[in-house]
């Protein structure tokens, strides 16, 4: 079994899900005591919150960087960033740290190409959403169309993740308003909807709406026990 290095803690209400598929899906494949060989290095998230809403991407990139050397240092083989959006500095990590890396959106797409389909639409913080970094990765190495929720959408979707889904808070009206706009995609022509930020999982899932979901979560921890056991991914 491969040494994987979690990096994560953004937030870590989504870190502690990657913990537990990961170990479920390490026991589920070689059965017994089996669980799996992660370093996990979780920053206050508080911190980086603060780097994302004044724009130093490079400070954060920097932050998350140094935790990555040292997530190689103590024998990580090889890396995943427990977040979508701070994929944003993935380059910069993976660039001074030398671990490979399983990109959440390649993992993603590699999933929604094999479903065959090709207009999704994604759901995430602002920066996922209306930024290149994650979209441009879709469309230009994947091919696929990739729309995006209305402004008061998008406003809603930050919020609620931010304000609510980080803080460990589950509203009823939340979920509602996610599943809304999940539907108002499908209706402008989705085919799935891509769960495109690590804590929406914890709010909209396939028992409460019938709207096709892509759940980069789930997804991505499936492939890290792949690469894991297998070497692939």
């Amino acid at each position: 079994m491969r040494r994987l290095g979690l990096l994560g803690g953004m937030s870590w209400e989504s870190t502690a899900l990657y913990y537990q598929w990961i170990n479920e899906g390490v026991r589920e494949a070689m059965g017994g005591l089996h669980s799996a060989d992660l370093l996990v290095s979780s920053v206050d998230f508080h911190q980086i919150e603060r780097l994302q809403d004044q724009g130093q991407w490079d400070e954060a990139g920097r932050t998350l960087a140094q935790r990555a050397v040292e997530l190689k240092a103590a024998g990580a083989e090889g890396l995943v960033i427990a977040t979508n959006t701070m994929h944003k500095v993935a380059d910069q990590i993976t660039q001074e740290s030398q671990l490979p890396l399983l990109h959440i959106a390649d993992c993603t797409a590699d999933v929604i190409v094999q479903q065959g389909r090709q207009r999704v639409a994604l759901l995430g913080t602002a920066f996922t959403m209306e930024q290149d970094f994650y979209r441009a990765r879709l469309t230009e190495k994947y091919g696929l169309d990739v729309l995006i929720p209305e402004p008061d959408e998008r406003a809603d979707v930050h919020r609620i993740i931010y304000n609510e889904l980080c803080l460990g808070k589950q509203n009823a009206d939340s979920q509602a308003r996610y599943v809304e706009i999940a539907q108002r995609l499908q209706s402008r022509g989705a085919e799935a909807v891509i769960l495109g930020c690590t804590e929406i999982t914890l709010l909209l899932t396939e028992e409460v709406t019938e709207v096709p979901l892509i759940d980069t979560t789930r997804i991505h921890a499936q492939q890290a026990v792949q690469w894991m056991l297998n070497g692939e991914g």
